[in-house]
């Protein structure tokens, strides 16, 4: 008997022995660090040729890569489809996973998608395949995912993330954190250098076309705009505005890709109430009267703003007047790339003109099925001849949840210019 109650007692431990064994195992299989890359099953697509208007509608917010693809983000997820102007969002062309990190900031030049994590981890894909190109350690970002539902935030306005050009024409990646920024080479992941900053009263603000970082310094009197070359680091400029308060904010403009390769600034934040602005194409900045108000855009040296239902577009340096529509009515501009302003109206038209001489490109209203036009603009992004822009439900509640916040279940539009 009692021979019989032992050998019980050993199979019991046994079993309870495999079955921690098993859940042990499991548990590693599920939260154990990983990487999923799916790449592309079908060939590379050809360049979307659009017809202007309205593309659909999407549920997450696209970057245009390459004229071909869309690339979006998730929290722990990077992926593509095809082509460009597909009308809705279709099975993905390829994707690439990781955990448990999150997706920080994703930045696109050419062919080449960047992604940031919260552990600090770059890497870099292929878009022709969705493979691997090469993978960094980075400054690790202050936050990982922040974006909401559509993930614009991750793609349009990238925290700390940004594209530049050295003096030589070579690629850089410039990735800033709350402690260190960085600087590597696009082509193959390669730190170029590394300097530790003081996050908490410093901001890294765009890149320069001139192969600049900007950045707003607080952290000694006066408060000062520093320029540090992409390729090695070194500190270039640093600019005192007169008149600067610690509350000074500064905006780019003029920019080829998100908050990169901008030509201009503007800047609020001066004890007189005005705005200042410079043009920041060249080694040294250049004030630049025309980029003084509020809400101006940039294309070239083409300052182009809006005020009383006029357009208007002036010199950049000097403020002179070089065109003006006063025929569109009541519009803000929403979003700008080379070669193009775009402008939503009262009654949502895109208007989108020529700020070489305001003539129109493209005019449309911006809407598909019967979704309407009782909507406010949200987070917005043009590129590759395309406009995108979230819809809100009014009155738009910042605060709300997504269900609350968001028009519906598609709420970005994709249009072709």
């Amino acid at each position: 008997m009692t021979v019989a109650k032992g050998r019980r007692g050993v199979a019991m431990t046994l079993a309870a022995l495999v079955g921690v064994a098993a859940v042990a195992f499991v548990v590693h299989r599920v939260l154990a660090p990983a990487e999923v890359e799916t790449p592309a099953s079908a060939a590379y697509p050809a360049t979307a040729t659009p017809t202007i208007g309205v593309v659909g509608r999407l549920p997450a917010a696209p970057l245009i890569v390459d004229g071909r693809l869309r690339v979006y983000a998730a929290t722990r997820q990077v992926y593509a489809d095809q082509p460009a102007d597909s009308r809705n969002r279709v099975t993905p062309y390829w994707s690439y996973r990781r955990w448990p990190a999150e997706v920080s900031g994703v930045v696109a030049d050419a062919t080449t998608v960047v992604s940031r994590w919260s552990d600090g981890k770059l890497v870099a894909l292929d878009a022709r395949t969705g493979r691997v190109a090469w993978q960094s350690d980075g400054p690790e970002p202050a936050d990982g995912w922040t974006a909401r539902r559509t993930g614009a935030g991750t793609v349009w306005a990238p925290p700390g993330l940004f594209l530049a050009r050295a003096a030589d024409g070579r690629p850089v990646l410039v990735v800033a954190g709350p402690e260190r920024v960085a600087g590597f080479a696009l082509a193959d992941g390669r730190r170029l250098w590394s300097v530790d900053v003081d996050g908490g009263c410093r901001d890294d603000v765009a890149t320069t076309s001139a192969g600049q970082l900007v950045a707003v310094d607080r952290c000694a009197a006066p408060v000062a705009v520093e320029f540090r070359d992409v390729a090695t680091g070194t500190p270039t400029v640093r600019l005192t505005p007169t008149g600067a308060t610690a509350d000074l904010t500064v905006t780019p403009v003029g920019c080829v890709s998100p908050r990169s390769r901008c030509r201009g600034l503007h800047a609020e934040g001066f004890a007189d109430g005005a705005g200042r602005g410079w043009l920041v194409g060249t080694a040294d900045p250049v004030t630049a009267p025309g980029l003084d108000a509020a809400g101006t855009e940039l294309d070239g040296e083409r300052a182009v703003g809006t005020a009383g239902g006029v357009v208007t577009a002036r010199s950049a340096r000097t403020g002179e007047e070089l065109w003006r529509r006063a025929d569109l009515g009541p519009a803000r501009i929403l979003a700008v790339q080379p070669g193009r302003v775009h402008l939503l109206t009262e009654t949502r038209d895109l208007v989108t003109l020529d700020p070489r001489t305001g003539a129109q490109r493209s005019r449309f209203r911006l809407e598909v099925g019967r979704d309407g036009i009782g909507w406010a603009a949200g987070l917005a992004y043009a590129g590759g001849g395309y406009v995108a822009v979230e819809r809100l439900r009014e009155p738009v509640a910042p605060d709300a949840d997504d269900q609350r916040y968001f028009l519906m279940s598609e709420p970005v539009l994709l249009a072709a210019t």
